[in-house]
């Protein structure tokens, strides 16, 4: 588009301050403003920030009547441990799905691993297991072995199932994603189902909306939140094709059915089957996996009821009292849906977010952006906040979904997330290795082995998907820990 466009474009929008030291950029930097200033739907942007900012305004508005906030219907929630044989009954629905490539998985995997003392993307993590497989590796070879599991029970030939994978990074982690799994050759998988692509940003904005620079020929943007997944999944995965985005890669292949995730949780049953299979039989457009809250206090996001629609409830939302309710019969908390960001989708939902996209409201986070002054063209460093990022989550959506689901599911056998650094005590490196260690000791005992005390073993994705396939070790007594690739390891530790 030709620069005189680009500024009247800007001009309308009352963003043509960005063109204030056009004339002392150098041509590189003049093109790279350009093309910067190209990709941005800077109308988009102002619309943002009026519906960002009227809705903070109402929602602070003293004389506003909230709408209530209620426990989910008992109707909405189901539970896996309350009743295993509907559970099973879900398993083979969603393997059958698996099994006739209708489904596929997008990876939450923007963030990196800063907390952690790591500035690598945290896919990439090491949480200290005996293998010392990667987060990335875990999730991939689970993949795997659910597309092994599908061809053997469902007959398919070797090789056929395949589950797609998606994997949303962000500006500063795709080239480092892209070259972790070059260097690891997919962790197996083919790479042609391994689709890797970029969370949008956003512009930062002052406090009255205008867009920052971050020096002289460049505007200073944030990612759009974990919540940009639905846009990111219409924006075009190379240049070069402008037709083909993550959307369109999904209807291409028939997936009818997405699983998504945080890459940030060792326990991530990837493509789960039972809870595909019971998203597919309600019929759900969306759905919601949840773990019950250890506590009334506990700091977690609940899913519940705001008015009639559902929705994420965040802890400092929901008073003292509500947070105690319990149920009468059950003696569960009311408020019991703890969040781990682990949901369903139809490709028909996915693909409908564009049509709402206007009503959802960006949640405005206020930060000190360093920026240049206009008059000077010096770079500020602000000391108190001077700016605005504005972000979208992913569970924003819910309330425009026409059928939606909630499947609570163990804690100890799904969720073990990874959020703070060594040491900590708690979601760090070692309960992560702790939780899944665990599971894996669960899985021997299940299948009727003997670990004596101290004992811990690690079993491959490869070698067991949630257990199955153990039949082997029955009357068994492990006295060795170790870590196992495939079945027959396992004798070594006897």
């Amino acid at each position: 588009m030709a620069i005189d466009n680009i500024q009247n474009i800007y001009q309308v929008a009352d963003q043509d301050h960005l063109f204030t030291f056009w004339s002392k950029l150098t041509d590189p930097e003049r093109e790279s403003l350009a093309r910067q200033l190209e990709n941005i739907d800077v109308q988009r942007v102002n619309r943002i920030y009026k519906k960002a900012t009227s809705s903070e305004k109402d929602a602070s508005d003293p004389n506003r009547v909230a709408e209530p906030i209620e426990p989910l219907p008992v109707e909405a929630c189901e539970a896996v441990v309350s009743d295993p044989a509907r559970a099973k009954e879900w398993r083979q629905i969603g393997l059958q799905a698996v099994a006739n490539g209708q489904v596929g998985v997008l990876l939450m995997a923007g963030g990196q691993g800063t907390r952690l003392g790591s500035s690598a993307p945290k896919g990439c993590y090491d949480i200290g297991l005996p293998s010392h497989k990667s987060l990335f590796q875990y999730q991939a070879q689970r993949i795997a072995r659910l597309q092994t599991i599908a061809e053997i029970e469902f007959r398919k030939p070797k090789g056929s199932v395949v589950v797609p994978w998606y994997v949303m990074t962000s500006g500063p982690t795709r080239r480092d994603t892209e070259t972790f799994f070059s260097d690891n050759k997919h962790f197996g998988l083919d790479a042609k189902n391994v689709i890797i692509f970029e969370q949008g940003t956003l512009p930062c904005l002052t406090m009255e909306g205008k867009i920052m620079l971050e020096t002289t020929s460049r505007v200073a943007v944030a990612p759009d939140g974990n919540g940009g997944l639905y846009a990111a999944t219409r924006a075009p995965l190379s240049p070069s094709d402008k037709s083909h985005t993550v959307l369109s890669d999904l209807v291409h292949r028939g997936v009818q059915y997405v699983h998504a995730y945080c890459v940030d949780n060792c326990l991530v049953k990837v493509a789960d089957p039972v809870f595909l299979g019971y998203c597919i039989a309600r019929q759900a457009d969306c759905a919601a996996k949840v773990v019950p809250k250890t506590s009334p206090s506990e700091s977690v996001g609940v899913v519940a009821r705001r008015g009639d629609k559902f929705s994420v409830v965040e802890y400092s939302e929901i008073t003292k009292e509500q947070a105690e309710l319990r149920n009468p019969q059950t003696g569960d908390l009311m408020f019991n849906a703890g969040n781990i960001a682990n949901h369903f989708y139809t490709t028909a939902f996915l693909q409908s977010v564009e049509s709402f996209e206007d009503e959802l409201a960006y949640h405005i986070a206020r930060k000190k952006i360093p920026t240049v002054d206009l008059q000077t063209g010096e770079i500020l460093k602000p000391s108190k906040p001077n700016g605005m990022k504005l972000e979208m989550f992913v569970f924003d959506v819910f309330p425009y979904t026409k059928n939606f689901a909630v499947l609570e599911v163990a804690r100890k056998e799904e969720f073990s997330p990874l959020k703070n650094a060594p040491g900590t005590g708690s979601d760090d490196p070692e309960t992560s290795r702790r939780d899944l260690l665990a599971q894996h000791g669960r899985f021997l005992e299940n299948a009727g082995a003997h670990l004596k005390d101290g004992v811990e073993i690690e079993l491959s994705p490869l070698v067991t998907y949630s257990g199955e396939g153990l039949e082997s070790v029955k009357g068994k007594t492990f006295t060795k820990s170790g870590y196992v690739e495939n079945i027959e390891e396992l004798d070594a530790l006897v």
